[in-house]
């Protein structure tokens, strides 16, 4: 149900008019980090039951570099649309997989969380720097790169990640009428539940925080 709705929401954004000057394309790159979760799940093939906390690492300028697009129709001065796309990354550090055992825990092609956003902005005197916030919900699509020892199966797939939430605010400098940039806090939490190879499962919260610049281009 919850995936027919975000699918729904998509749809009717894609399909809303975009007069000149409402839609706006952007493009941001930065630091993603994420902080402990706790993991758990069970692989009959492997280590068999788990529940463990693990220390994540976002590397986010090592390839697959850390990146995002956005699309935002803006229906008002002050208020808009926006969908979203973050290729963030999750990997177990080294402790997490010297403690558990785990030969590879990770999600390196990316978490990649589509969100449904509404927007909020704060027009000023000075037009060229505008305040935003924003919010919304979506879903995650993640690479998985599970092995709980040595003699499991490897899961190395995209599947249906679960559902996301995502918060945004920063500010915005305009250089043109077409062109601008920007800098902003982004956090994605995501509630995971994977499947691994052999009949396992495996579930944890992630929640990236993310310190993004970008460039937007409106037309």
């Amino acid at each position: 149900m919850a995936r027919r709705i975000i699918i729904s929401a998509c749809l009717a954004l894609l399909s809303a008019p975009a007069t000149a000057q409402n839609f706006q394309l952007s493009f941001y790159g930065g630091l993603q980090t994420l902080p402990h979760s706790v993991v758990t799940g069970n692989d009959p093939a492997g280590v068999g039951a788990f529940n463990f906390t693990a220390g994540w690492e976002g590397n986010s300028f090592r390839a697959p570099v850390y990146y995002g697009l956005r699309g935002t129709w803006w229906q008002t001065e002050e208020f808009g649309l926006s969908l979203d796309f973050a290729h963030s990354k999750a990997y177990a550090d080294d402790d997490t997989l010297t403690s558990t055992g785990f030969p590879t825990l990770e999600f390196t092609d990316g978490i990649n969380v589509l969100t449904v956003n509404a927007l909020r902005r704060f027009p000023n005197e000075d037009r060229r720097w505008t305040p935003y916030i924003g919010g919304g919900i979506g879903i995650a699509v993640p690479y998985v790169e599970v092995q709980s020892t040595g003699g499991a199966p490897e899961t190395l797939e995209y599947q249906f990640g679960g559902i996301a939430a995502q918060f945004q605010g920063g500010i915005e400098y305009e250089i043109n009428e077409s062109w601008s940039v920007f800098g902003e806090y982004m956090m994605n939490y995501v509630d995971l539940d994977v499947d691994l190879q052999g009949g396992g499962t495996l579930s944890t919260d992630l929640i990236t925080n993310a310190f993004n610049v970008g460039a937007g281009f409106s037309f």
